[in-house]
């Protein structure tokens, strides 16, 4: 391998791993990172603790209601229930993500009529998705104002600062 950077080796250099991601094999030194939305990964991180609060909830009236004929529903629509929480991760960062995460917090709360004690639960996972909600787009907001003034700086300094 020359020491010459041209575009067939680009992508082989020795200190690359042998098994790379198709983001990895493309990276550049000193290329800019890709910014992730705070927004979205604390929502996301909220809709995965309620997926696993859906699951135990589900196996827990099913445990204590096991002779009733609702007990099999209960447990099919809550874990239904956790699964449309984890699909729904991937849908954070446009409005339906958010529509959906909201009627998940709706319906955590409504669950408080099969089992009182959701009703705390559910009430403090809706606050938590409320605060993700609004602090993450507040932090995402504030990161791209500081990527876009940072910008405007290396463009009025010039090459010689970079």
């Amino acid at each position: 391998m020359s020491s010459d950077h041209s575009a067939e080796t680009t992508g082989h250099e020795s200190w690359r791993p042998a098994r790379e991601t198709k983001a990895q094999r493309q990276w550049k030194p000193g290329q800019a990172k890709k910014v992730r939305s705070i927004r979205a990964t604390f929502t996301s991180t909220v809709l995965v603790m309620e997926a696993f609060v859906l699951a135990f909830f589900g196996m827990a009236v099913y445990g204590v209601n096991r002779g009733e004929p609702m007990a099999p529903w209960a447990l099919g629509l809550s874990l239904g229930l956790a699964v449309v929480a984890i699909l729904t991760c991937a849908l954070v960062r446009k409005p339906l993500g958010m529509w959906i995460g909201w009627s998940i917090q709706v319906l955590l709360v409504a669950s408080a009529f099969v089992e009182y004690t959701m009703a705390i639960v559910g009430v403090g996972f809706g606050l938590a998705w409320w605060y993700a909600v609004v602090k993450g787009g507040q932090l995402d907001r504030e990161n791209a104002s500081r990527a876009a003034a940072e910008a405007k700086w290396r463009e009025e300094q010039g090459p010689a600062s970079q």
